[in-house]
């Protein structure tokens, strides 16, 4: 059963948001909501996956062929996805392993293989 754009724009922000709310709290002690800069990099990439005009097609920003983050913010979310991506697994255990097994099966199809 495939997946309603819509749905996996859903999936990709929350997947966002755990992230940078990981990130957050292991970088700048905040225990409860976001600070001021990674609310405003939260906000930023939910305006990107909003508008993302490949939703149908790509799995994760990260394997998309068009760069429509800023230089900047494409650091900061790398950073962001470098601190939590390994976390994630202790922190948020199913949505680590879905996030994993998605991208997984995404590689294979593209590469014509099968999943290993």
């Amino acid at each position: 059963m495939a997946k309603t754009a819509e749905r996996k724009r859903q999936e990709e922000l929350e997947m966002i948001r755990l992230m940078v709310g990981l990130y957050c709290r292991g970088n700048h002690g905040k225990q409860s909501g976001l600070c001021p800069g990674c609310e405003a990099l939260y906000g930023y990439a939910a305006g990107r996956i909003a508008r993302c005009p490949h939703m149908e097609t790509k799995t994760f920003c990260s394997a998309c062929k068009t760069h429509c983050y800023r230089p900047e913010m494409r650091e900061q979310i790398r950073a962001v996805m470098r601190y939590a991506g390994p976390r994630m697994l202790f922190h948020h255990p199913v949505a680590a392993v879905k996030h994993l097994l998605v991208g997984r099966a995404a590689k294979s199809k593209k590469e014509g293989g099968r999943l290993v």
